[in-house]
């Protein structure tokens, strides 16, 4: 198959879908693998690097998508990408379409094969390729947080762990998922006064028995989520529903009443946020304020370390693209069923309950599309 990687150009990003390692792995495999010129750089693999092992190099997008069959990207396509692809391609990439009407509308008048990464289900029903940037960003998240409660950004002037005699900073997580529980993991070993919040018991059980009476844990109401809030020094939204868009728990009547200077990092913002008063920002222009409150929103946190993430991501979606490349996407997807899980727009139709509902528009179940019996 013939396999493209452009270089991203969303702005502030800076991961690549494939690392030169990926690369050879695949052309092993008797694939032809096409790289944009400098589509690595920014994540430390040169031209050089890629040719090396055995890639092919286009100077420019538009050349890149001519030639190929499969398109692997990082985040989701942008305009000028979306109008470059035809029903020919299957572009595999991180998608997050629910809250993102006009990418919709690009992909299905497009009429490509759209897999996404954050869909894609592992054996146990859990999302092997959302998790590796999930705990990147997780752990970013208390990083970036702390970074806001410094004076110079707005915050209150606040170290997380306190230091003898001054008491540590308060932290709420709202989701004990992957990205809840990896900046859990941050934030207690930074000395800090940890809250978590859940609506699944049994995660809230998990993160108890790892650690103990370092982290408060409660299980997560209107009224639960509003005290804890109100009263953090650092929030982070961590909330997923698979597919869809974040539920607003968060609302600008509690952000109003959090004290001055405290910051709140959304993770979901990708998936449209799960604070009212959250709205999109890049790492160039990352914060803003609203009621005395600073806000870090930035919907591609990972690319803030591309290196790390590029490198995390491609030990997951390797296994996928090598099935999707030896077996052409609907055998592949027709013998995967958490592959097919993934695929969100194909031939014109969304095929994503989530997304359908959440964009208003008619859901296609994949399996009739496919052809599986």
């Amino acid at each position: 198959m013939f396999i493209g990687v452009p270089k991203e150009i969303k702005k502030s990003e800076q991961r690549v879908g494939l690392t030169p390692d990926s690369v050879f792995e695949l052309a092993a495999q008797g694939h032809s693998v096409f790289i944009e010129r400098d589509a690595g750089v920014n994540s430390g693999f040169s031209n050089q690097d890629y040719l090396d092992r055995g890639a092919s190099l286009c100077d420019d997008a538009d050349s890149l998508f001519d030639a190929v069959e499969m398109i692997i990207k990082v985040k989701e396509p942008q305009l000028i990408e979306l109008n470059r692809l035809k029903a020919s391609h299957t572009i595999f990439t991180y998608l997050h379409l629910a809250p993102d009407p006009e990418q919709a509308s690009g992909l299905l008048s497009s009429g490509a094969t759209a897999i996404a990464y954050e869909s894609v289900e592992g054996v146990n029903g859990d999302l092997p390729l959302l998790t590796p940037m999930s705990q990147v960003a997780g752990r970013l998240s208390i990083q970036s947080g702390a970074r806001c409660l410094e004076a110079s950004m707005g915050g209150r002037g606040v170290l997380l762990g306190g230091v003898p005699g001054v008491p540590q900073a308060s932290v709420v997580v709202i989701g004990g998922g992957a990205v809840g529980s990896n900046a859990v993991a941050v934030a207690v070993g930074l000395g800090a006064d940890v809250t978590v919040l859940d609506r699944d018991v049994n995660v809230l059980n998990r993160i108890s028995e790892l650690y103990g009476t370092s982290v408060h844990t409660l299980y997560s109401t209107s009224a639960s989520i509003y005290t804890s809030v109100v009263n953090a020094d650092l929030v982070i939204g961590a909330v997923l529903v698979r597919g869809a868009k974040a539920p607003k728990l968060v609302t600008s009547e509690m952000v109003r009443n959090m004290r001055a200077g405290a910051a709140i990092v959304d993770v979901a913002i990708d998936q449209g946020g799960c604070v009212e008063t959250a709205r999109p920002t890049t790492h160039a222009n990352p914060v803003y304020t609203v009621d005395g409150v600073v806000h870090y929103c930035v919907t591609n946190m990972p690319s803030a370390v591309p290196r790390t993430a590029t490198q995390a991501l491609n030990n997951a979606t390797l296994p996928y693209i090598a099935q999707l490349a030896a077996q052409g996407p609907v055998e592949a997807m027709r013998s995967n069923n958490g592959l097919m899980a993934g695929l969100t727009v194909y031939d014109g139709h969304i095929t994503e309950p989530a997304v359908a509902a959440d964009l208003g528009l008619q859901y296609y179940p994949p399996e009739e599309l496919l052809g599986v019996s």
